[in-house]
């Protein structure tokens, strides 16, 4: 517990960063062997790509590094519930574990509004320990979206 809360606090810094940049605030951090491996957040407005998210950025990151698609014995950090799209590239990366802080109940992919990461239909699941920190991430979130309002 005492790690994923280090690296938790990880992904909210890159969280913060994204929302000062003008992004949604999500933050994600992969970590391999208890070192970060890629670390960076939402960036679909900048990169005018809408597949940009914190996730999929630290995926691929990650791949490049590793020079490996699957990401096995990796853990996950990420500061929102991911969506379908990123569950999907969870699973397809093979990523051991997902650590995540707030729900989202308009998208999320673990277990508001589908349980894609844990099917028993699909050929990976993922270990997934939700809710690290949840109030933070949410204040970011709120925090955000009442400026914009």
């Amino acid at each position: 517990m005492p790690d994923d809360l280090q690296f938790m606090r990880l992904a909210l810094a890159e969280a913060a960063a994204s929302g000062q940049a003008g992004e949604v605030p999500i933050g994600a951090v992969l970590v391999h062997n208890d070192a970060v491996i890629a670390r960076g957040g939402n960036c679909t407005i900048r990169e005018n790509d809408p597949t940009a998210h914190a996730e999929i950025v630290v995926i691929r990151e990650a791949s490049q590094r590793l020079g490996n698609y699957r990401l096995g014995d990796t853990t996950l950090y990420v500061t929102l519930e991911p969506c379908a799209m990123c569950a999907g590239a969870i699973i397809q990366a093979r990523i051991a574990r997902l650590v995540y802080a707030a729900d989202d109940p308009k998208g999320g992919a673990f277990r508001s509004c589908f349980a894609i990461l844990t099917s028993a239909k699909l050929n990976h699941r993922v270990e997934v320990l939700p809710g690290l920190l949840a109030q933070d991430a949410a204040s970011q979130l709120q925090s955000f979206f009442a400026t914009r309002r």
